[in-house]
């Protein structure tokens, strides 16, 4: 694996090389974690930006109440599969053949419970079908349940114009066909849909080198390498990057992908408390001083796993101290900027930007092209030694299908529009309107009472809702309202912290977000949603440096 300053890695200890092709750790280690400090292009500099981010806690009888619904809700539950199982209610989960009764089952029927008997109650708030771009504002097809939600039968009404608060459309790049998309039609003209090949064999394209050259340069990177997965940038290069003897410190709000990524890879995970960098640096002092477990021997390589903007609680990676530690204790850093690349910084250059620093200073950039860019698709950036290396060694470059043409094109038109490489501003005024709008959004959440999750400058703002009975209800009620929100709640969230999670763009306009803000003000007096006493988390590792002891 390699790392910013130009060396390779071997049992935990970093070596300067002048020269390496193949990305694999030198045979040539010394021990005990002896470092020869790489030389960098130039000198990361810091920019002190005051980390403003709330967690409050809920009123206590909030909680009580909320523990309350699942704790009855569970009771019905376990009479309601009582009276299936006697044939008093149809049961309409699946289950197993007569034919394969004494069979292992394929799946354990207690595991279904929840779905079964809780989300089942309030399924209707997801999954709802889209007819149109999702931009400011969609169609939403309208469905209705004759079964308490086990099936949906569409009434063919399309619900027009419903403001979108929900999808990562953070710069309103994924629009409505216009002429500002002419190249990407004659792109589809001229290569077509598919590639039908992986990127090893015959799926590498002009297109995919000429968007790798503009990740590269709009990042500030050596060299960048595109996938046509988000999901599986993370799940498929993460193994190739790290395996058995190696340790991996992951946060513990990383994203699916991340952490299947991990998990694929054999490394030994540990788990650090989200943002709290007493608990990170507590085991990479560990990590260095006790070494593998059994043998006590170094570690190959000790690499951190971070988020830019984490999307379920809005919250912005610390990456400054993050950055500190890593060089202190030899570490590598891999930071997925999925929701912070094009939303965070002053020209939309991702969390390292956002804080003033060095791209050399991490060693892994991660992003998707899903959010921002109005596309679909990842990519990894670095050092050339490093995208050589995947290239060969990466899972998703030798099995998956390459991006497909279209899709390259319009990441390339939206990443020159954000750069000002089309000759126009519209890109800067995009990321500006989206810090506007967010700022904007948050404080008047705040004003109004909610307990609102996160930093002040992320575009994902969380809204604490807490009982699952007015998740369903919030959404519903927006929903007639022509506001489309996403309500998430347990597993996805704690089970006392279900929450509704709108997403900002720069494609809403201040009378959209002030119809919204209405709306809410009204939900929130209905639904008795404004718990805010502006009092700190329950959860102090989510703000409190000083607690930083990990559960076993």
């Amino acid at each position: 694996m390699a790392n910013s300053g130009g060396g390779a890695v071997c049992n935990g200890n970093l070596h300067n090389h002048k020269k390496q092709s193949d990305g694999l750790p030198s045979e040539n280690c010394t021990k005990n974690g002896i470092l020869k400090e790489a030389q960098q292009n130039g000198k990361p500099h810091f920019y002190n930006k005051p980390i403003v981010e709330s967690f409050e806690e809920a009123p206590l009888h909030v909680l009580v109440f909320t523990y309350m619904g699942y704790g009855i809700g569970t009771l019905f539950g376990y009479l309601r599969d009582f009276l299936r199982s006697r044939g008093i209610e149809k049961c309409n989960a699946a289950v197993e053949r007569e034919e394969q009764k004494d069979f292992v089952p394929l799946y354990q029927n207690f595991e279904n419970f929840y779905t079964r008997n809780l989300y089942m109650r309030i399924r209707d708030n997801w999954n709802r079908p889209i007819c149109s771009a999702p931009g400011a504002l969609f169609d939403v097809m309208e469905r209705v349940s004759d079964d308490y939600n086990w099936t949906f039968r569409f009434t063919g009404r399309i619900i027009k114009d419903v403001i979108n608060m929900g999808s990562y459309n953070f710069l309103g790049l994924a629009a409505r066909y216009d002429e500002s998309m002419r190249t990407v039609k004659d792109v589809l003209e001229s290569h077509g849909v598919g590639v039908a090949s992986t990127r090893c064999e015959m799926g590498t394209l002009n297109k995919h080198k000429e968007l790798e050259d503009l990740v590269a340069k709009f990042l500030n990177v050596e060299a960048a390498m595109v996938f046509g997965m988000g999901f599986a940038t993370n799940s498929m290069n993460i193994p190739a990057l790290v395996g058995k003897g190696c340790l991996i410190l992951s946060d513990e709000l990383n994203h699916a992908s991340l952490v299947l990524g991990a998990r694929i890879s054999g490394a030994t995970i540990r788990i650090f408390k989200h943002n709290n960098m007493q608990s990170l640096e507590k085991l990479l002092r560990d990590a260095i001083i006790y070494g593998q477990p059994r043998t006590r021997r170094a570690w190959k390589k000790i690499l951190i796993l971070v988020e830019g903007v984490y999307s379920m609680e809005g919250s912005i990676v610390r990456l400054p101290q993050i950055v500190a530690l890593k060089k202190k204790y030899k570490a590598y850093l891999y930071i997925d900027e999925a929701h912070s690349i094009g939303s965070l910084g002053p020209t939309g250059r991702g969390v390292v930007e956002f804080f003033g620093m060095d791209p050399q200073d991490v060693d892994v950039l991660m992003g998707t092209f899903t959010k921002s860019f109005g596309a679909a698709g990842g990519y990894i950036a670095g050092r050339k030694d490093l995208v050589d290396y995947l290239q060969v060694h990466s899972h998703s470059a030798a099995y998956a299908t390459s991006m497909s043409p279209p899709i390259a094109e319009q990441i390339i038109r939206s990443m020159k529009l954000i750069m000002g490489l089309d000759g126009t501003t519209q890109g800067l005024q995009r990321v500006r309107q989206l810090a506007k709008n967010t700022r904007y959004f948050r404080q008047r959440l705040n004003d109004m009472g909610f307990i609102v999750y996160g930093n002040e400058e992320s575009p994902v703002i969380p809204v604490l809702l807490y009982m699952p009975s007015k998740v369903a209800a919030f959404a519903r009620h927006l929903l007639n309202r022509k506001i489309g929100v996403v309500v998430v709640g347990f597993p996805a969230t704690p089970l006392a912290e279900a929450r509704a999670r709108f997403c900002l763009s720069a494609a809403h306009t201040r009378e959209m977000l002030d119809t919204v803000l209405e709306a809410l003000d009204e939900m929130g007096d209905l639904l008795q949603l404004k718990y805010s006493r502006h009092r700190k988390s329950a959860r102090p590792e989510l703000y409190d440096e000083t607690s930083f002891e990990l559960d076993d």
